[in-house]
């Protein structure tokens, strides 16, 4: 026995992917064992007996892969909790689709009831102006309100829109917009988080009691998916008071880092606000970081490109004035805050990497997320910078198609679709690709994640043509991207599995490096452990 105190946890599998290396992400390793929330060895089953003592669990796994936690590296979970009320939209396909689901719902809604629905693609609207025409057509009586799959559009019935007195003249301080017809009523379609929280106002609440549960749900899909960390782009305005009621109960399921927003068209005081948030936490999380945005969404006309999109929009920043943004980037570099910015056009893009390759001294880590179409010019820029990038490879699988006949392709055109979710480039450029699901635009799911990065084409439809297949991932680099660079991407070591590494790991069925993605797309989360405690067992959370 050794001298040392006995592990905790002892595990044994096929092997044990450290990814302490680019050149080495192996080891001759058996297993490893765990003491207090820590790895305390790794090595062969001869080598960590002198670890196991009456009081260690040994977990035999034959033939798994012992992984470093995987982190999903943009989440929204607490404004998910309101963004995925009602009806699931996102596998309807038409607008008969979209029809069929929400007379689903409304069948069983109270008199009082809104009638409300999420994940919409635009793309059921075909090549027709979004209109709320379905939702005045089935939702009768009930005042409806439906969120777009990208959560910067809604769309409200007439009957909404009267309650919130949306007029279609409304002004805001960002560039969210309220589309109108011809004749200047309002269509229903509601453009960027000013005009949605016209409506978004008048909603009935979600108790916090049931708000709680909610998040702990939420996170604890998360931990079943074998994430043992998500970066939140954002800081609800209950966010801090949910975690702390979880927490004087239980632990998270997993660990989360609070990024909050500097909102388009804020004041510049709006630095001490946020700067005097950063290191608050609690057990498991911790507010580190600001969100910043720059444009809004290809799919919705709100992106920024250098030259419209197709239907003569996506011509402008969120920034009314976008010096202002370089401004705010500025004082918080200054204050050695870490930032992430979403930037999808090529012009948005093109202004954070040039604003962040231009600050004099450079005082912490800032990220570019989503990265959607990107010229070849903001490439160089972005080596140049020292930006850090963090893409969702589902967005290009789940939501464009090779053929162009979708919406963001259509929008953009050939060309500039042909430069769209550049994550090989990226990479080889030597710039840390964190990957993440942004949910719950779409699904947190490491291993179909992890495929799709590869296959560039959802791994559930073996027949679909892939997507700009050239700048597919290889399975190390897209390993990578959920374990190792989501901590470089913001400045910090991780995502390693070492002697001192805290025990933060995913265990799968399979070795995610060697078996081909589609078949990756089917792995089974064996174990998912947090701080050294097991969170999920073969897809059951432990009490």
């Amino acid at each position: 026995m050794s001298a040392e105190r006995p592990a905790d946890l002892v595990m044994f599998g096929g092997v044990v992917v450290t990814m302490a290396s680019d050149a080495d992400t192996t080891s001759d390793a058996e297993g490893l064992a765990i003491r207090d929330g820590e790895v305390v060895a790794l090595g062969s089953r001869s080598a960590l007996q002198p670890h196991i003592g009456d009081g260690t669990r040994v977990i035999e796994l034959p033939g798994a892969a012992i992984l470093p936690g995987f982190v999903d590296s943009h989440i929204h979970p607490v404004f998910g909790i309101e963004l995925t009320q009602g009806a699931d939209l996102s596998r309807c396909r038409t607008l008969a689709d979209v029809g069929a689901a929400l007379s689903a719902e409304a069948a069983g809604l109270a008199d009082d009831d809104w009638l409300l629905g999420w994940g919409l693609d635009p793309n059921v609207f075909g090549e027709d102006a979004v209109s709320n025409e379905v939702l005045n057509t089935v939702a009768g009586k009930h005042p409806a309100f439906l969120r777009f799959f990208d959560a910067h559009a809604a769309l409200a019935s007439s009957e909404a829109l009267a309650l919130a007195g949306v007029t279609g003249d409304e002004e805001f301080t960002d560039g969210s917009r309220v589309v109108t017809d011809p004749s200047g009523r309002p269509t229903g379609y509601l453009l960027e988080l000013q005009a949605i929280h016209l409506v978004e106002s008048v909603l009935p609440p979600l108790s916090f009691d049931l708000r709680v549960e909610a998040l702990y749900e939420v996170l604890m899909h998360m931990a079943r998916a074998g994430f043992t960390s998500g970066q939140v782009q954002d800081l609800a305005p209950d966010a801090i008071e949910l975690l702390q009621a979880i927490e004087a109960t239980r632990d998270l399921p997993i660990r989360l880092r609070m990024s909050p927003w500097y909102v388009p068209g804020a004041p510049s005081e709006e630095v001490e606000r946020l700067a005097h948030l950063q290191g608050v936490h609690g057990r498991r999380w911790v507010v580190e970081g600001v969100k910043l945005m720059i444009d809004g969404t290809v799919d919705n006309g709100t992106a920024w490109l250098h030259e419209p999109d197709c239907l003569g929009e996506s011509t402008s920043s969120l920034w009314l004035e976008p010096e202002k943004y370089r401004a705010a980037l500025t004082e918080l570099d200054r204050r050695g805050i870490p930032t992430t910015t979403h930037a999808i056009g090529d012009a948005g893009i093109d202004f954070v990497v040039r604003a962040i390759d231009g600050l004099i001294e450079r005082g912490a880590t800032h990220r570019i997320e989503h990265i959607e179409t990107m010229t070849d010019a903001a490439l160089e820029v972005f080596i140049s910078s020292g930006a850090t990038a963090s893409v969702q490879p589902t967005h290009c699988t789940l939501f464009t198609r090779a053929d162009g006949s979708d919406n963001w392709s259509r929008r953009l055109g050939e060309e500039r679709a042909s430069r769209g979710f550049r994550n090989r480039d990226l990479v080889r450029a030597g710039v840390p690709l964190a990957l993440g699901s942004d949910w719950p635009v779409a699904p947190s799911d490491a291993v179909g994640i992890l495929a799709d990065a590869q296959l560039r084409r959802r791994h559930d439809e073996p027949d679909a043509v892939p997507i700009n297949p050239s700048q597919a991932l290889d399975a190390v680099e897209a390993l990578r991207g959920l374990t190792v660079e989501p901590y470089r991407s913001i400045g910090k070591t991780g995502g390693v599995l070492t002697v001192g590494a805290t025990a933060d790991i995913t265990v799968l069925d399979r070795d995610p490096r060697t078996v081909t993605p589609e078949i990756l797309g089917d792995a089974v989360v064996l174990l998912t452990i947090v701080g050294g405690r097991i969170v999920v067992d073969s897809g059951e959370p432990v009490s």
